[in-house]
């Protein structure tokens, strides 16, 4: 891959037929990371998509690692889904399929890291080395002055196949602590702008991280304003130019052709993968989406059921009234028809979930109960070997389960640590699990959970 700048010259003859003999494609792309997690990435990010989304340009976001919450944001700021992307979990072949595919129909490609810039195996740094991609960093300047270039300077040096080619400051105080900050930066490394503090605009968060984009009724104005303030500033000018090349793809079999799938998903069941409903349809399947907060039953003809992750503790008094989807659910289930529930679809089926000191009644399938507590009780990237094959995930909860259930198997960690390893549960052909499956990872494992 080469990479060269936005104010290069258009590519001569012979590297545009080079590019045409390889399938190449080639357009400004740039990853955005920071120092740490909490920086504001998705910020800056949302407001860069959104910046060049006004400015007439198609922008497509993609993310590290296996955040559900703020690709939401993303999709909200660009106008389009917002991919995962991650070594591991998605793997090398998939990312670069999802970047070439994205280049064919974009003017320009935006990647946000996933906490620091170095964290992680894989890390952002390692995506961003292996596709090219420059490093825009972002580092929050609340209570810095000339230690903001110091910090700077570190993220550029640490690794040399890391192109870390420039700085923007999130959280300000003003135009005088913007020129600052810009005067502390060592050679080499640009100034890409400043975004102001404020209540405002920042985006809200919550105990699993950012609010969902559909619960904020201002989003869009959050994001103008966002929008406005890089409109004048070096962030606004088009990123380096990054050439991504093809990755052969066999077509997917048609697994579950015509195979009607109930798909949860509203404020209480929203964490799913994007790449996993596209597997789904590739695979032939009907999906129908459903509200659960307001459906009376499960969709008509239902031959499969999806209950993926979400906030099914924001909505306690909901759930516990939906008395005739959960006949429904446990009809479906003695019927012997199949069931995945992802995390908060797990909770959902249980007796009992409680949160905040109020318990309350759940669907019943399931023989256990959980608590919502303080402090992280499940976090990593795991992969499960089922019967049916093994699939890739993570892990990311803050309630305690109890079940009267033995596990099928027990998903363990990718890095080989064995704490903090997730059961998955089987039950007739319900498949549950704190886990969050990457469907694409084991398509035709995937297709068998759903299959007759």
């Amino acid at each position: 891959m080469t990479v060269q700048t936005a104010s290069s010259a258009a590519p001569t003859r012979s590297a545009a037929s080079e590019a045409e003999e390889t399938g190449a494609r080639r357009l400004p792309a740039m990853l955005v990371s920071a120092s740490s997690s909490g920086q504001g990435k998705t910020t800056v990010v949302a407001a860069l998509a959104r910046q060049h989304r006004l400015a007439g340009r198609k922008v497509r976001v993609f993310k590290c690692g296996p955040d559900f919450l703020d690709p939401t944001i993303l999709a909200a700021a660009s106008g389009a889904p917002a991919y995962q992307l991650d070594l591991w979990m998605v793997g090398e072949a998939d990312c670069r399929r999802l970047l070439w595919q994205a280049a064919g129909e974009a003017d320009l490609i935006i990647v946000e890291g996933v906490m620091g810039l170095f964290d992680g195996s894989p890390s952002a740094a390692d995506l961003a080395a292996l596709f090219r991609l420059p490093v825009l960093t972002v580092i929050d300047a609340r209570a810095m002055a000339q230690t903001f270039g110091a910090v700077a300077y570190g993220l550029k040096n640490y690794r040399s196949d890391a192109n870390v080619c420039g700085v923007l400051a999130n959280r300000v105080a003003g135009d005088s602590h913007a020129d600052l900050l810009k005067k502390s930066l060592p050679e080499g490394l640009k100034w890409f702008g400043a975004l102001r503090r404020g209540s405002d605009i920042e985006l809200p968060s919550r105990h699993l991280g950012l609010v969902q984009a559909s619960e904020l009724a201002d989003l869009d104005r959050r994001l103008d304003v966002l929008a406005r303030e890089l409109s004048e500033q070096e962030a606004a000018i088009l990123p380096p130019v990054v050439e991504f090349l093809p990755e052969n793809v066999q077509p997917q079999e048609k697994l579950l052709k015509g195979r009607r799938v109930a798909v949860a998903r509203d404020e209480a069941f929203s964490f799913i993968y994007q790449a996993n409903l596209d597997l789904l349809e590739s695979l032939g399947a009907e999906l129908s989406f459903f509200s659960p907060l307001q459906a009376k039953g499960l969709p008509p003809g239902s031959e499969a059921l999806y209950l993926p992750g979400g906030y099914p503790e924001l909505h306690l008094e909901a759930l516990s009234a939906a008395d005739s989807l959960a006949r429904d659910i446990r009809a479906f289930h003695e019927a012997g028809q199949p069931i995945l529930a992802e995390c908060g679809g797990l909770l959902y089926l249980l007796r009992t979930l409680t949160y905040e000191g109020k318990t309350a009644r759940m669907a019943g399938i399931l023989p256990g109960d959980a608590v919502l507590s303080g402090g992280l009780k499940g976090l990593g990237l795991m992969s499960a070997e089922l019967p049916e094959g093994v699939l890739r995930g993570h892990s990311f909860h803050h309630s305690q389960l109890s079940m009267d259930s033995v596990p099928l198997i027990k998903a363990v960690r990718h890095d080989g640590r064995a704490e903090r390893q997730e059961n998955v549960f089987r039950l007739g052909r319900l498949t549950a699990s704190y886990l969050h499956f990457y469907l694409p990872s084991n398509p035709a494992a995937a297709a068998s959970l759903f299959s007759a």
